[in-house]
């Protein structure tokens, strides 16, 4: 998870406290640009620049990060079908989560479930 600081031109704690619950609580949803400046009352843009600013990544990126990391988190502890983990934490499909799963962690899915 990327460290969050605060700097000028950045988000304030508050807004990145605002920002990071709504995300983690929504993160089945798709979750627009739009949606989550919202959230701050600021443009998407503006937001999006002081996103990258406060991470170092995109706000999109946060978002499938999470994501990643809730999947890893029910593949562990659940016995879901991974299909619907993908759908669970807001993947279109379960190659889509394989494929940004792998991107993440460099494996897939099926190899971080525990074998039974």
């Amino acid at each position: 998870m990327p460290t969050i600081t605060v700097k000028n031109g950045s988000l304030t704690h508050s807004q990145w406290q605002q920002v990071s619950n709504y995300i983690n609580t929504y993160l089945d949803r798709d979750l627009s640009l739009v949606e989550i400046a919202q959230v701050i009352n600021i443009s998407p843009t503006y937001f999006a620049s002081l996103f990258k600013h406060a991470t170092g990544i995109s706000p999109h990126q946060y978002v499938i990060q999470k994501r990643v990391e809730q999947a890893k988190m029910l593949l562990s502890k659940t016995d879901l079908a991974i299909a619907n983990i993908a759908l669970e934490v807001g993947f279109s499909s379960q190659s889509h989560l394989n494929q940004q799963f792998k991107r993440f962690t460099g494996m897939t899915p099926k190899q971080v479930r525990p074998s039974s």
